[in-house]
Protein backbone atom coordinates (compact mmCIF):
# COMPACT_ATOMS: atom_id res chain seq x y z
CA UNK A 1 0.00 0.00 0.00
CA UNK A 2 1.12 3.46 -1.29
CA UNK A 3 2.37 6.39 1.38
CA UNK A 4 -0.52 8.45 -0.69
CA UNK A 5 -3.14 5.77 0.37
CA UNK A 6 -2.50 5.74 3.59
CA UNK A 7 -2.23 8.90 4.95
CA UNK A 8 -5.71 9.29 2.94
CA UNK A 9 -6.69 6.57 5.14
CA UNK A 10 -5.57 8.03 8.22
CA UNK A 11 -7.02 11.73 7.60
CA UNK A 12 -5.60 14.81 8.79
CA UNK A 13 -4.94 15.15 12.68
CA UNK A 14 -4.32 18.11 14.66
CA UNK A 15 -0.95 18.39 16.44
CA UNK A 16 -0.62 16.82 19.65
CA UNK A 17 -0.45 21.05 21.19
CA UNK A 18 -3.37 22.42 19.35
CA UNK A 19 -5.64 21.66 22.61
CA UNK A 20 -3.22 24.10 24.95
CA UNK A 21 -2.88 26.63 21.93
CA UNK A 22 -7.07 26.83 21.97
CA UNK A 23 -7.71 27.27 25.67
CA UNK A 24 -4.57 30.00 25.22
CA UNK A 25 -6.57 31.34 22.82
CA UNK A 26 -9.75 31.11 24.45
CA UNK A 27 -8.63 32.46 27.55
CA UNK A 28 -6.79 35.76 25.92
CA UNK A 29 -10.07 36.33 23.94
CA UNK A 30 -12.04 35.80 26.89
CA UNK A 31 -10.10 38.88 28.70
CA UNK A 32 -10.07 40.92 25.56
CA UNK A 33 -13.98 40.62 26.08
CA UNK A 34 -14.05 40.85 29.75
CA UNK A 35 -12.26 44.39 29.32
CA UNK A 36 -13.88 45.14 26.31
CA UNK A 37 -17.85 44.63 27.67
CA UNK A 38 -17.01 45.85 31.26
CA UNK A 39 -16.91 42.72 33.50
CA UNK A 40 -15.28 42.86 36.76
CA UNK A 41 -15.43 39.48 37.85
CA UNK A 42 -12.56 37.30 36.92
CA UNK A 43 -15.58 34.14 37.30
CA UNK A 44 -17.35 35.47 34.44
CA UNK A 45 -14.24 35.47 32.18
CA UNK A 46 -13.39 32.12 32.97
CA UNK A 47 -17.09 31.06 31.82
CA UNK A 48 -17.26 32.68 28.79
CA UNK A 49 -13.13 31.10 28.24
CA UNK A 50 -14.56 27.43 28.94
CA UNK A 51 -17.61 28.31 26.61
CA UNK A 52 -14.94 29.61 23.99
CA UNK A 53 -12.68 26.75 23.97
CA UNK A 54 -15.30 24.19 23.80
CA UNK A 55 -16.97 25.68 20.91
CA UNK A 56 -13.29 26.55 19.49
CA UNK A 57 -12.04 22.41 19.68
CA UNK A 58 -15.23 21.74 17.94
CA UNK A 59 -14.63 24.47 15.14
CA UNK A 60 -11.48 23.77 14.57
CA UNK A 61 -11.26 19.69 14.67
CA UNK A 62 -14.48 19.83 12.51
CA UNK A 63 -12.78 21.68 10.03
CA UNK A 64 -10.04 19.76 10.12
CA UNK A 65 -10.51 16.10 11.08
CA UNK A 66 -14.05 15.58 10.29
CA UNK A 67 -17.41 16.08 12.52
CA UNK A 68 -16.80 12.43 14.29
CA UNK A 69 -13.31 12.86 15.36
CA UNK A 70 -14.71 16.87 16.51
CA UNK A 71 -17.43 15.10 18.70
CA UNK A 72 -14.85 12.65 20.61
CA UNK A 73 -12.76 16.23 21.07
CA UNK A 74 -15.73 18.15 22.29
CA UNK A 75 -16.18 15.18 24.87
CA UNK A 76 -12.71 15.30 25.89
CA UNK A 77 -13.04 19.41 26.23
CA UNK A 78 -15.73 19.00 28.04
CA UNK A 79 -14.49 16.60 31.12
CA UNK A 80 -11.40 18.91 30.92
CA UNK A 81 -14.24 21.97 31.65
CA UNK A 82 -15.73 20.28 34.42
CA UNK A 83 -12.70 19.27 35.86
CA UNK A 84 -11.61 22.53 35.85
CA UNK A 85 -14.49 24.46 37.02
CA UNK A 86 -14.51 21.18 40.11
CA UNK A 87 -10.93 22.37 41.00
CA UNK A 88 -10.12 26.25 41.11
CA UNK A 89 -13.08 26.63 43.48
CA UNK A 90 -11.20 23.84 45.66
CA UNK A 91 -8.26 25.47 45.32
CA UNK A 92 -9.36 28.89 45.91
CA UNK A 93 -10.69 28.07 49.36
CA UNK A 94 -7.75 26.41 50.42
CA UNK A 95 -5.21 29.17 49.09
CA UNK A 96 -7.30 31.94 50.99
CA UNK A 97 -7.72 29.64 54.15
CA UNK A 98 -3.91 29.51 53.72
CA UNK A 99 -3.71 33.17 53.31
CA UNK A 100 -5.50 34.75 56.11
CA UNK A 101 -4.97 31.63 58.72
CA UNK A 102 -1.00 31.83 58.71
CA UNK A 103 -1.17 35.48 60.46
CA UNK A 104 -2.09 33.99 63.92
CA UNK A 105 -1.32 30.39 63.12
CA UNK A 106 1.99 29.65 65.63
CA UNK A 107 2.72 27.24 68.56
CA UNK A 108 1.10 29.84 70.73
CA UNK A 109 -1.94 29.53 69.38
CA UNK A 110 -1.74 25.68 69.23
CA UNK A 111 -0.76 25.45 72.72
CA UNK A 112 -3.42 27.71 74.29
CA UNK A 113 -6.99 28.36 75.51
CA UNK A 114 -8.72 32.11 75.55
CA UNK A 115 -9.01 31.43 78.99
CA UNK A 116 -10.02 34.95 79.67
CA UNK A 117 -9.33 36.96 76.74
CA UNK A 118 -12.52 37.71 74.95
CA UNK A 119 -13.26 37.14 71.60
CA UNK A 120 -12.61 40.41 70.98
CA UNK A 121 -9.52 40.92 72.08
CA UNK A 122 -6.31 39.66 70.43
CA UNK A 123 -4.41 36.47 72.15
CA UNK A 124 -5.73 33.11 72.97
CA UNK A 125 -5.59 29.84 71.22
CA UNK A 126 -6.99 26.30 70.27
CA UNK A 127 -5.76 24.11 72.65
CA UNK A 128 -8.88 23.51 74.38
CA UNK A 129 -10.54 23.31 70.92
CA UNK A 130 -8.01 20.46 69.53
CA UNK A 131 -8.55 18.63 72.82
CA UNK A 132 -12.20 18.50 72.64
CA UNK A 133 -12.27 17.72 68.93
CA UNK A 134 -9.89 14.61 69.17
CA UNK A 135 -11.73 13.30 72.34
CA UNK A 136 -15.38 13.48 70.79
CA UNK A 137 -14.04 12.59 67.32
CA UNK A 138 -12.30 9.58 69.01
CA UNK A 139 -15.29 8.40 71.18
CA UNK A 140 -17.56 8.39 68.10
CA UNK A 141 -15.01 6.23 66.09
CA UNK A 142 -15.17 3.82 68.96
CA UNK A 143 -18.54 3.54 68.90
CA UNK A 144 -19.43 3.90 65.36
CA UNK A 145 -16.67 1.71 64.07
CA UNK A 146 -17.29 -1.38 65.36
CA UNK A 147 -20.70 -1.31 65.00
CA UNK A 148 -20.56 -0.11 61.20
CA UNK A 149 -18.18 -3.18 60.65
CA UNK A 150 -20.31 -5.70 62.26
CA UNK A 151 -23.27 -4.31 60.30
CA UNK A 152 -21.97 -4.54 57.54
CA UNK A 153 -20.83 -8.21 57.92
CA UNK A 154 -23.78 -9.08 58.90
CA UNK A 155 -25.82 -7.52 55.37
CA UNK A 156 -23.03 -9.20 53.47
CA UNK A 157 -22.09 -12.86 54.99
CA UNK A 158 -25.37 -13.53 56.47
CA UNK A 159 -27.98 -11.11 56.10
CA UNK A 160 -30.97 -12.48 54.40
CA UNK A 161 -35.19 -11.87 54.39
CA UNK A 162 -36.92 -8.32 55.82
CA UNK A 163 -34.57 -7.96 59.13
CA UNK A 164 -31.56 -7.04 56.42
CA UNK A 165 -34.06 -5.50 53.90
CA UNK A 166 -35.06 -3.15 56.79
CA UNK A 167 -31.26 -2.19 57.79
CA UNK A 168 -30.17 -1.61 54.38
CA UNK A 169 -33.96 1.03 54.53
CA UNK A 170 -32.68 2.81 57.64
CA UNK A 171 -28.65 2.49 56.27
CA UNK A 172 -30.16 4.45 53.18
CA UNK A 173 -32.24 6.82 55.37
CA UNK A 174 -29.72 7.76 57.86
CA UNK A 175 -26.79 8.18 55.31
CA UNK A 176 -28.45 11.22 54.75
CA UNK A 177 -29.91 12.43 57.53
CA UNK A 178 -29.50 16.32 58.30
CA UNK A 179 -26.79 16.83 61.59
CA UNK A 180 -28.87 19.13 63.01
CA UNK A 181 -31.44 16.01 63.65
CA UNK A 182 -28.94 13.49 65.19
CA UNK A 183 -27.90 16.16 67.82
CA UNK A 184 -31.95 16.80 68.48
CA UNK A 185 -32.31 13.44 68.87
CA UNK A 186 -29.28 13.20 71.97
CA UNK A 187 -30.52 16.77 73.58
CA UNK A 188 -34.04 15.24 73.59
CA UNK A 189 -32.67 11.94 75.53
CA UNK A 190 -30.38 14.64 77.82
CA UNK A 191 -33.93 16.79 78.66
CA UNK A 192 -35.36 13.27 79.45
CA UNK A 193 -32.65 12.75 82.26
CA UNK A 194 -32.02 16.37 83.31
CA UNK A 195 -28.46 16.24 81.97
CA UNK A 196 -26.11 19.38 81.55
CA UNK A 197 -23.93 19.67 77.83
CA UNK A 198 -20.80 17.67 77.81
CA UNK A 199 -18.44 16.16 75.24
CA UNK A 200 -19.71 12.41 75.32
CA UNK A 201 -22.95 13.49 74.52
CA UNK A 202 -21.62 15.21 71.20
CA UNK A 203 -19.93 11.97 70.59
CA UNK A 204 -22.79 10.08 70.88
CA UNK A 205 -24.09 12.40 67.56
CA UNK A 206 -21.52 12.28 65.73
CA UNK A 207 -21.14 8.12 65.97
CA UNK A 208 -24.72 8.07 64.60
CA UNK A 209 -24.07 10.67 61.52
CA UNK A 210 -20.38 8.02 61.16
CA UNK A 211 -22.01 4.96 61.34
CA UNK A 212 -24.38 4.94 58.26
CA UNK A 213 -20.79 5.82 56.16
CA UNK A 214 -19.17 3.01 58.27
CA UNK A 215 -21.84 0.44 57.21
CA UNK A 216 -21.88 1.33 53.14
CA UNK A 217 -18.05 1.40 52.77
CA UNK A 218 -17.56 -1.35 54.59
CA UNK A 219 -20.41 -3.58 52.44
CA UNK A 220 -19.01 -2.38 49.09
CA UNK A 221 -15.29 -3.23 50.16
CA UNK A 222 -16.77 -6.86 51.59
CA UNK A 223 -18.46 -7.73 48.04
CA UNK A 224 -15.40 -6.64 46.42
CA UNK A 225 -13.70 -10.26 47.95
CA UNK A 226 -13.94 -12.95 45.44
CA UNK A 227 -16.59 -15.68 46.81
CA UNK A 228 -13.66 -17.96 45.49
CA UNK A 229 -11.91 -17.18 48.43
CA UNK A 230 -14.83 -18.04 51.06
CA UNK A 231 -15.63 -21.60 49.64
CA UNK A 232 -12.12 -22.53 49.67
CA UNK A 233 -11.93 -21.72 53.12
CA UNK A 234 -15.36 -23.39 53.79
CA UNK A 235 -14.34 -26.76 51.76
CA UNK A 236 -11.83 -27.47 54.18
CA UNK A 237 -13.84 -27.34 56.81
CA UNK A 238 -13.08 -23.92 58.53
CA UNK A 239 -16.25 -22.11 59.70
CA UNK A 240 -18.03 -19.19 58.43
CA UNK A 241 -16.82 -17.52 61.30
CA UNK A 242 -13.49 -17.97 60.85
CA UNK A 243 -13.60 -17.90 57.60
CA UNK A 244 -15.07 -14.29 58.11
CA UNK A 245 -12.23 -13.33 60.32
CA UNK A 246 -9.24 -15.16 59.02
CA UNK A 247 -9.96 -14.57 55.35
CA UNK A 248 -12.23 -12.03 54.39
CA UNK A 249 -11.59 -9.19 56.82
CA UNK A 250 -7.62 -9.31 56.08
CA UNK A 251 -8.53 -8.90 52.39
CA UNK A 252 -10.61 -6.09 52.67
CA UNK A 253 -8.72 -4.42 55.64
CA UNK A 254 -7.40 -2.00 53.49
CA UNK A 255 -10.45 -0.54 52.10
CA UNK A 256 -12.21 -0.81 54.96
CA UNK A 257 -9.78 1.55 57.23
CA UNK A 258 -9.85 4.12 54.33
CA UNK A 259 -13.49 3.98 55.20
CA UNK A 260 -13.49 4.40 58.71
CA UNK A 261 -10.91 7.25 58.00
CA UNK A 262 -13.01 8.98 55.60
CA UNK A 263 -16.42 8.71 58.21
CA UNK A 264 -14.08 10.44 60.75
CA UNK A 265 -13.52 13.15 58.47
CA UNK A 266 -16.77 13.61 57.21
CA UNK A 267 -18.04 14.26 61.18
CA UNK A 268 -14.86 16.12 62.54
CA UNK A 269 -16.46 19.66 60.76
CA UNK A 270 -20.30 19.38 62.19
CA UNK A 271 -20.86 21.89 64.27
CA UNK A 272 -24.43 22.07 64.93
CA UNK A 273 -24.69 18.31 67.04
CA UNK A 274 -21.51 20.41 69.30
CA UNK A 275 -23.54 23.45 69.23
CA UNK A 276 -26.67 21.63 70.81
CA UNK A 277 -24.73 19.29 73.30
CA UNK A 278 -21.24 20.31 74.25
CA UNK A 279 -21.92 23.71 74.31
CA UNK A 280 -18.64 25.60 73.85
CA UNK A 281 -15.99 26.11 76.84
CA UNK A 282 -13.18 28.94 76.89
CA UNK A 283 -11.24 27.16 79.14
CA UNK A 284 -8.98 23.55 78.92
CA UNK A 285 -11.68 20.65 79.97
CA UNK A 286 -9.86 17.38 78.88
CA UNK A 287 -13.07 15.44 80.71
CA UNK A 288 -15.82 14.56 78.04
CA UNK A 289 -18.07 13.25 80.54
CA UNK A 290 -18.76 15.89 82.42
CA UNK A 291 -18.96 19.92 81.80
CA UNK A 292 -18.77 21.81 78.82
CA UNK A 293 -15.80 21.50 75.92
CA UNK A 294 -15.32 22.87 72.56
CA UNK A 295 -13.96 21.87 69.57
CA UNK A 296 -12.59 23.20 66.59
CA UNK A 297 -15.74 23.60 63.68
CA UNK A 298 -17.78 25.19 67.01
CA UNK A 299 -14.38 27.81 67.91
CA UNK A 300 -14.67 28.65 64.52
CA UNK A 301 -18.51 29.22 64.22
CA UNK A 302 -18.59 31.26 67.76
CA UNK A 303 -15.24 33.46 66.71
CA UNK A 304 -16.80 34.40 63.80
CA UNK A 305 -20.26 34.84 65.17
CA UNK A 306 -19.05 36.81 68.45
CA UNK A 307 -16.49 38.70 66.95
CA UNK A 308 -18.17 42.38 66.82
CA UNK A 309 -15.95 43.39 64.08
CA UNK A 310 -13.08 42.21 65.66
CA UNK A 311 -9.95 41.37 63.37
CA UNK A 312 -8.48 39.53 66.03
CA UNK A 313 -11.34 37.28 66.16
CA UNK A 314 -11.74 36.84 62.26
CA UNK A 315 -7.74 35.83 61.99
CA UNK A 316 -8.45 33.24 65.18
CA UNK A 317 -11.62 32.08 63.03
CA UNK A 318 -9.41 31.79 59.85
CA UNK A 319 -6.45 30.02 61.30
CA UNK A 320 -8.79 27.39 62.97
CA UNK A 321 -10.50 26.46 59.83
CA UNK A 322 -6.66 25.73 58.28
CA UNK A 323 -5.80 23.83 61.07
CA UNK A 324 -9.17 21.53 60.60
CA UNK A 325 -8.48 21.39 56.88
CA UNK A 326 -4.80 20.11 57.86
CA UNK A 327 -6.53 18.04 60.67
CA UNK A 328 -8.80 16.32 57.90
CA UNK A 329 -6.02 16.17 55.04
CA UNK A 330 -3.88 14.83 57.18
CA UNK A 331 -6.43 11.68 58.39
CA UNK A 332 -6.94 11.15 54.22
CA UNK A 333 -3.33 10.72 53.54
CA UNK A 334 -3.29 8.43 56.44
CA UNK A 335 -6.27 6.42 54.84
CA UNK A 336 -4.46 6.07 51.83
CA UNK A 337 -1.26 4.47 53.12
CA UNK A 338 -3.25 2.30 54.74
CA UNK A 339 -5.00 1.61 52.25
CA UNK A 340 -1.83 0.91 49.83
CA UNK A 341 0.02 -0.66 53.04
CA UNK A 342 -3.04 -3.60 53.35
CA UNK A 343 -3.50 -3.85 50.01
CA UNK A 344 -3.51 -7.62 48.09
CA UNK A 345 -0.42 -7.88 47.14
CA UNK A 346 0.09 -8.93 42.93
CA UNK A 347 2.20 -10.81 41.37
CA UNK A 348 4.44 -13.41 42.56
Amino acid sequence: MSTATVSTLKGARLPKWSPYAIAGGSVGLAIAIGLGAGLDSHVQWGLIAAILFVVGTYGIAARVEGKRQAKDRIATSLVWVAFLLAVVPLVSLVWVTVVRGIKVLDVYFLTHSMGVVADTEPGGGIYHAIIGSLEQVGLATLIAAPVGVLTAIYLVEYGRGRLSKAITFFVDVMTGIPSIVAGLFILSLMLQFDMQPFGFAGSLALAILMMPVVVRSTEEMLKLVPNELREASLALGVPKWRTILKVVLPTSIGGITTGIMLAVARIAGETAPVLLLVFGNPFINTNPFEGAQSSLPLYIYQQYANSAGSGAAYDRAWAASLTLIAFVMILNLVARGIARWKAPKTGR
